[in-house]
């Protein structure tokens, strides 16, 4: 093994030195994989067998290439071998003389851009290569701004390829000039370019003479000095509660300390609570401790009984999160679905898990030129700045001031995909300042005003499936018997409420969100409220349930075949829909998804529209939601 200044780092092993998390991104076939295994080779990290390897593979798959292809030591993934791509994201642990490196390989293709994010979440430092004969390319300027979006503050500009342009100063000069006027209009701290032949090994570990116009450092001279200061240490402290526990009898909270240093008889409050408390007892791996910093998990125990649980802040006494359920932020799309406003998802962040909407794209950020560009929904690996609607009021950081509480994630609510991943900005100003007003009379006084118990009944079915008509009996033999109600139906809310909306995906998101809130009002004045639309998604429906109250909400499933519909077609739509002559149609051209669990499903093929009404009717009867005369 040809021994260097380095050792390789066996997971399990302790390092007392400073650890740093090195990203490395760029364009396809800029050399990424090919700078870390060189990186590897030259420090001696490179078994003899595994050179032995090296040469073979080399000749077994780069049949016109000379000497070793460095690559084939992290491109593991045959998927990547066979293309000469990277694709997944591969870690490689390093000992210098000075440090510890984590370093991870992410793919360059546009596709993978998520891959390369979840790199980027946990980096200290990103190395950007370009190659030399290309210059800056769109990826390049995309993985700069995910890298520094994700927390990335160091950026080291690797002009790789440089023996290609014969190791020209003007052409590294003309390429480091083009980064920095990109770099310097983000939030970098520092930004520096090296000149690199990473095939030959030019100012990777050595220097091989080759660039003799280039004064600066090498790589690993570079990573072994640059100054990577532990903000997050000195920061006001942060625990988000992880779990609760008993320990010797006493209740106790488990959690990782995100910022800041927690100290036995500190001080901290309990976010969106005026509660205050003294830290009485740390508990680590080894048992008592005096304080804990930034990084590391611990047992806290209090001096008084205080109600925590999962997903809470623990915070000190000055420098407060905001405890709100708005927030701007920016978001990275990483779904091939793309993003739909006013569409229920899951948002993480820290240990807590809430439902959430993007309430307005505020615009997409052009990642070429960094300018503004107006949106009405995202697609994959698109970035943007959005509003945020959370259900309840949750612990909210800037993500630039504390990037370990600032960020978080977005979760598809039928798949538990993570679809998208993004920051904290600021907390909305109307979040914080809005307070609903409590009145004497509520809705259970409504209610009972009436001798009844507000219901929200949401027929839902493709067009022509019966929908209005049933409602419509519904609610005469509701009135028959004395109880008030008010029937929603989607066509007459388009002609007033919502004429604003088309038949988009995102105006029927919007068409339902809207009709939701109404039937959400009505309920509240004590109203059985029947809702007839077609609704066709079932996250769309979902969210009027959680909006409305699980317990309120009765799902109604008009179950009419797509064949029966076309035979009706009472408005002359599918015709239309037929001729060419309409559009984003449910059944035809839009999706309609048929719910899974409805508390009611009304097959129409053997029965009337009366004998289904009146099925509808002995639910409620069943049920108790409503009892009739």
């Amino acid at each position: 093994m040809n021994q260097g200044n380095a050792k390789s780092d066996p997971a399990g092993s302790t390092w007392d030195g400073e650890v740093v998390r090195v990203l490395t991104c760029g364009s396809v076939d800029a050399g990424k994989s090919t700078l870390i295994g060189r990186l590897l080779f030259d420090l001696g990290l490179v078994a003899d067998d595994q050179v032995t390897a090296l040469e073979r593979d080399t000749r077994r798959t780069r049949f016109a290439f000379e000497g070793m292809d460095f690559s084939l030591l992290l491109d593991g993934l045959e998927a990547e071998q066979q293309q000469g791509i990277t694709i997944d994201v591969a870690y490689r642990y390093i000992r210098t003389a000075a440090r510890k490196l984590i370093i991870a390989d992410t793919p360059g293709h546009e596709q993978y851009t998520r891959n390369m994010a979840c790199g980027a979440s946990v980096s200290d430092v990103a190395i950007i290569l370009v190659d030399a004969q290309k210059g800056i390319l769109p990826q390049t300027r995309r993985h700069t701004l995910i890298a520094n979006l994700f927390g990335v503050r160091h950026a080291i500009l690797i002009v790789n390829k440089i023996d290609a342009v014969d190791y020209s100063e003007p052409a590294f000069d003309t390429i480091t000039r083009q980064f920095a006027q990109y770099a310097g209009g983000l939030d970098y701290k520092s930004v520096v370019s090296i000149p690199v032949a990473a095939l030959e090994g030019e100012n990777i570990v050595k220097r091989t003479g080759s660039t003799p116009w280039y004064r600066g450092p090498t790589l690993v001279e570079y990573l072994d000095t640059i100054d990577i200061t532990r903000e997050r240490m000195t920061r006001a402290m942060r625990l988000p509660v992880q779990s609760i526990c008993r320990t010797e009898g006493t209740r106790a909270i488990a959690g990782t300390v995100a910022s800041g240093t927690l100290r036995v008889g500190d001080l901290i409050g309990i976010s969106g609570t005026k509660i205050e408390t003294r830290v009485a007892r740390l508990l680590g791996p080894s048992g008592d401790r005096p304080f804990a910093v930034a990084g590391e998990s611990v047992m806290a125990l209090f001096a008084d009984e205080v109600d925590l649980s999962r997903g809470d802040m623990l915070h000190g006494p000055d420098d407060r999160p905001v405890f709100a359920d708005q927030f701007s932020g920016r978001l990275l799309w990483m779904s091939e679905e793309h993003l739909v406003p006013e569409r229920s998802y899951l948002l993480k962040i820290g240990t807590r898990t809430v439902p959430v909407s993007i309430t307005k794209i505020k615009h997409q950020i052009d990642v070429d030129t960094g300018a503004h560009i107006a949106r009405t929904f995202l697609g994959l690996n698109e970035i943007a700045e959005c509003n945020f609607s959370v259900s309840v009021p949750i612990s909210l950081d800037s993500f630039n001031k504390y990037p370990e509480t600032g960020c978080f994630i977005l979760i598809d609510r039928t798949t538990n995909d993570t679809v998208g991943a993004g920051t904290v900005m600021f907390a909305l100003r109307r979040a914080t300042n809005i307070h609903p007003h409590r009145f004497e009379i509520d809705k259970r006084l409504r209610a009972s005003a009436k001798g009844q118990e507000p219901v929200v009944i949401w027929f839902t079915g493709l067009p022509g499936s019966g929908k209005s008509t049933i409602g419509n009996l519904v609610e005469q033999k509701l009135y028959a018997v004395g109880r008030h109600t008010y029937l929603i139906d989607g066509d007459n809310i388009r002609g007033g409420l919502n004429r604003d909306l088309g038949f988009t995906e995102e105006d029927r998101v919007e068409n339902i969100r809207r009709a939701a809130e109404l039937a959400r009002l009505f309920a509240d004045a004590g109203l059985i409220v029947i809702v007839a639309l077609i609704s066709p998604y079932r996250a769309d429906r979902r969210q009027a349930r959680e909006l409305i109250g699980d317990g309120e909400f009765i799902e109604v499933f008009v179950d009419t075949p797509i064949a029966v519909c076309r035979e009706r077609d009472p408005k002359g739509l599918y015709a239309k829909a037929d001729r060419g002559e309409l559009s984003n149609m449910t059944g035809i051209d839009q999706p309609y998804e048929a719910p899974e669990h409805p508390e009611i499903r009304l097959t129409t093929a053997d029965k009337t529209a009366d004998e289904l009404a009146d099925q509808v009717i002995e639910f409620l009867r069943e049920r108790r939601a409503i009892s009739l005369a």
